[in-house]
């Protein structure tokens, strides 16, 4: 039985996937954050724990193929981390090479079976990005927070904070001051610039639950936070094909998701949703081995 691994290391978790070569999954693991920009050499023993778990009901000499999509892969190339990933894949017994892809190539595979297209993500973060045969042709904005990530949930947070603290006495600032746990507009700007960025990213799910009960101001916020996003995947994409909507803003339910999907089907875009791209990096890695037909083991492993 030949087996390929795949795995999804984000700045929150490493995901792990094991799967035979015809789409069925055999292990799982999960583990800690594998950001090497955030986590550095560490990411990678959080990587190889998450794999491990994965491992421990079969043989590693099977493994014949590997995927790794990381946030961060910039980083791959310094020699210690580099180093570290390449010992954590030889400490787990395998031989077979191992490919490492950005978590964007993963988030696309995760949503279709086409190798072209492109994906937009929007979680804490926001990028949008073209593909051509798995490879990333164009990017648009993952910049950061301070300098972009327009429309992502950590946008959405500040827009909130400087909407409350320019009108205070609204019932939307109201809500966003118990978040904070704020009693003035001074107490709020203070919360703010101690960037508790967690807590500012948690103002998201605030923001969106106020729009649905029909908060003006909340509304306001998740109209711009389309815009900007629909902007972003215009700028990446210049050529038709499916787009894929990943992260937890545009996978989920919420009226970011429910406008860019509204905006997407007037021009008539297919569209699809990334689903656990660690058994897309498991698939990435089966493509050039199995026989079977890849929009099948798509569907085995995805579906």
């Amino acid at each position: 039985m030949n087996l390929v691994v795949g795995v999804d290391a984000g700045g929150t978790a490493s995901r792990a996937v094991v799967a035979t070569l015809s789409g069925e999954v055999v292990g799982r693991g999960v583990a800690g954050p594998g950001n090497p920009i955030s986590s550095g050499p560490a990411a990678a023993l959080a990587v190889g724990a998450a794999l491990r778990d994965a491992l421990s009901t079969v043989d590693p000499s099977e493994v014949v193929g590997g995927v790794l999509g990381l946030a961060g892969t910039s980083a791959v190339s310094a020699p210690t981390i580099a180093t570290a990933f390449a010992d954590m894949w030889a400490g787990l017994g395998l031989s077979c090479p191992m490919r490492i892809v950005g978590d964007v190539v993963t988030a696309f595979a995760g949503g279709t079976p086409s190798p072209s297209g492109s994906v937009l993500i929007a979680g804490t973060g926001a990028i949008a990005a073209r593909l051509e045969n798995h490879e990333i042709v164009a990017e648009a904005d993952g910049l950061g927070w301070l300098l972009g990530d327009e429309g992502s949930g950590r946008w959405i947070g500040l827009q909130a904070l400087r909407h409350a603290v320019r009108d205070w006495h609204s019932p939307f600032a109201k809500s966003v001051a118990a978040h904070a746990g704020a009693t003035s507009p001074d107490d709020l700007v203070a919360w703010a610039q101690s960037l508790p960025l967690a807590d500012i990213d948690a103002l998201s799910p605030v923001v969106c639950t106020a729009a649905r009960a029909g908060d003006p101001t909340a509304h306001t916020i998740v109209t711009a936070a389309v815009s900007c996003l629909l902007t972003t995947l215009d700028v990446a994409t210049a050529a038709p094909g499916p787009v894929v909507l990943a992260g937890g803003l545009l996978s989920g339910d919420t009226l970011v998701r429910d406008g860019v999907l509204a905006a997407l089907d007037a021009r008539h875009v297919p569209t699809g949703t990334s689903r656990d791209p660690a058994a897309a990096a498991a698939w990435l890695a089966a493509r050039p081995l199995t026989p079977r037909d890849h929009n099948e083991l798509h569907a085995a492993l995805l579906g």
